[in-house]
């Protein structure tokens, strides 16, 4: 499905609180600044502290609300530090109001059989195991929510697959499976929605490492994402969920 989106009200927002994991560059951040010039306090949550502490800085210096910077590595947190991150969220905030899945992992594109366990292993790891496992430790929150939103992150070859994409494309795939089986599960809960937002061909960090040598200048920029990400993070996505949206298809 793919939509028009323009930006929503500056209070959009206001009074919530919004986790984004991959907050220290590309997509994460640029989500995480739009999210607190509208208003939200941000989570801030990436592997880097150094590049967490710009960011958190950013958002300070634009007068949104003081953000929260927690630092993690999704390749080899466990259960209790999703738990725990959960906990901490509710000690210091009191509330959860969405979440958007930035985090990514990505190797090279290259073929099956080129492909080791190790790779396939890693990259579900960050781009299927981690959104599972944090919306998981974090949903107690997300139902307590007048108005909650989870927002997972895919890839074009997820939704069109093609060749040397397997590892990356098929970790990024089971997000539409993921989202899927939470609307039917969380029906209990209709102000909670989960949706997947696939960005498509855009001038993003990542798609330097897929697409080394390419020049940028024709591809859209990732400020041309906000309006979708902060549609689906609002309140004028009630109701909608389990849909997969391609922004540029």
């Amino acid at each position: 499905m793919k939509m028009s989106f323009s930006l929503p009200d500056a209070e959009s927002l206001r009074g919530r609180v919004i986790l984004v994991t991959g907050a220290s560059q590309g997509l994460g951040r640029t989500v995480a600044l739009a999210a607190a010039q509208h208003g939200a306090t941000v989570v801030l949550l990436a592997r880097s502290v150094r590049k967490l502490e710009k960011v958190y800085d950013e958002i300070v210096a634009q007068g949104g609300p003081e953000p929260v910077a927690i630092p993690m590595d999704l390749l080899t947190a466990e259960e209790a530090q999703f738990n725990d991150l959960a906990l901490q969220i509710h000690k210091v905030l009191g509330r959860l109001d969405g979440i958007v899945h930035c985090a990514a992992h990505f190797y090279a594109s290259s073929p099956l059989i080129n492909q080791t366990v190790e790779e396939w292993v890693n990259q579900y790891r960050i781009n299927t195991v981690a959104p599972f496992a944090l919306t998981r430790a974090c949903a107690p929150l997300l139902f307590r929510a007048e108005d909650a939103s989870v927002i997972l992150v895919s890839e074009t070859h997820a939704v069109h697959p093609g060749p040397f994409w397997g590892g990356f494309g098929a970790s990024k795939c089971a997000l539409s499976h993921l989202a899927q089986v939470a609307t039917q599960e969380w029906d209990a809960f209709p102000q909670v929605r989960i949706n997947v937002l696939v960005p498509g061909p855009v001038a993003s960090p990542q798609r330097t490492r897929t697409h080394p040598g390419e020049t940028k200048t024709h591809l859209p920029t990732l400020e041309s994402l906000v309006p979708a990400f902060l549609f689906w993070l609002g309140p004028a996505s009630r109701g909608r969920s389990g849909e997969v949206i391609e922004l540029n298809p």
